[in-house]
């Protein structure tokens, strides 16, 4: 599993987040009962050289951006160029993907657009709604109660004090509310992975119907619909 964000340099709760990705990589990374099944990576500086390798190499792009952020950007198109399958919410490049390979083709998971929006309406972060999810988990409450227990953090209860009150009291981008839902997704995607053929055709349709992501096509529409202009020669 290979994590990949922008950087954060002011963004204090999004530097725990990261620092607590390398701590639970630390963790699994050094468990002798996942050695040479599970491993965990946060590259460092992300740039095209590593995109080059690390894209064509991937089985399952997981685009799990909240409904409504537009957060989903053109990385993932690349994916799905490169043969990748999509797990995603219905937010921003997400959409159009999952039109043009066949919803078939795409896992979704995740509230849509209006049901965030009613969430929002309904105090979800401000009134501490997210409890609720932890308290109602037993799976989710167990992978929390890991992060405060100090799991990834040598013991220290504290390292992440911020971040646990947080996703319990706020969770603005509704990641609880969102998670009993990734997580019965990831069974199907399970499910898929064990039928070589189905998960191959699957990949296939995604390459064959990506051809509109194509930086050609990218460019004439932009020459057409923004910058009304011509070839050049």
């Amino acid at each position: 599993i290979v994590f990949g964000a922008k950087a954060a340099p002011g963004y204090y709760l999004a530097k725990q987040t990261i620092q607590l990705i390398n701590n639970v990589a630390r963790v699994i990374n050094n468990d002798p009962d996942v050695k040479g099944k599970l491993n965990v990576y946060f590259p460092w500086n992300y740039n095209i050289e590593l995109a080059m390798n690390l894209i064509p190499a991937t089985d399952l792009d997981e685009q799990i951006s909240q409904a409504g952020k537009e957060a989903s950007g053109t990385g993932n198109m690349k994916f799905a160029l490169n043969g990748a399958l999509t797990v995603g919410t219905l937010d921003g490049a997400n959409v159009e993907i999952r039109e043009r390979v066949g919803a078939e083709n795409f896992f979704l998971f995740g509230m849509t657009e209006p049901e965030v929006s009613a969430l929002y309406a309904k105090g979800y972060d401000t009134k501490g709604l997210s409890r609720e999810y932890y308290e109602k988990d037993p799976q989710l409450k167990a992978a929390i109660d890991m992060v405060a227990d100090g799991t990834f953090s040598d013991g220290d209860k504290d390292t992440y004090k911020d971040l646990v009150n947080d996703w319990l009291n706020k969770d603005y981008f509704m990641t609880l509310a969102d998670f009993r839902a990734y997580m019965d997704i990831q069974a199907q995607i399970e499910e898929t992975y064990r039928d070589p053929m189905k998960w191959s055709r699957m990949a296939v349709l995604n390459v064959a119907n990506s051809g509109y992501f194509s930086s050609d096509r990218s460019i004439e529409d932009y020459l057409e619909r923004i910058w009304h202009t011509g070839p050049l020669a």
